[in-house]
């Protein structure tokens, strides 16, 4: 899972887009996003992640999925 939602963010990636508090914003289009949404739901059912809504949720479970795949500061994915 953590693979596959990783090799999905990368494929959407743009860097310029991060944000000045360092998180960066990913826009996943149809299909993608759908298969995308359902990697979040299971992860969150498999790790046990609960929020106040659905998108709470599956961001909890995106930020352990993320930890995984080593995307962090060091991750090759944040190389220029």
């Amino acid at each position: 899972m953590a693979e596959e939602t990783r090799r999905l963010l990368r494929l959407h990636l743009v860097s310029e887009e991060e944000g000045g508090d360092g998180k960066v914003l990913v826009d996943v289009p149809y299909p993608d996003a759908v298969v995308v949404a359902a990697l979040l739901d299971v992860a969150a059912e498999c790790f046990g992640e609960r929020g106040d809504s659905v998108e709470e949720t599956r961001q909890a479970a995106l930020e352990t999925l993320l930890q995984l795949a080593g995307f962090d500061s060091e991750s090759q994915l944040r190389q220029p």
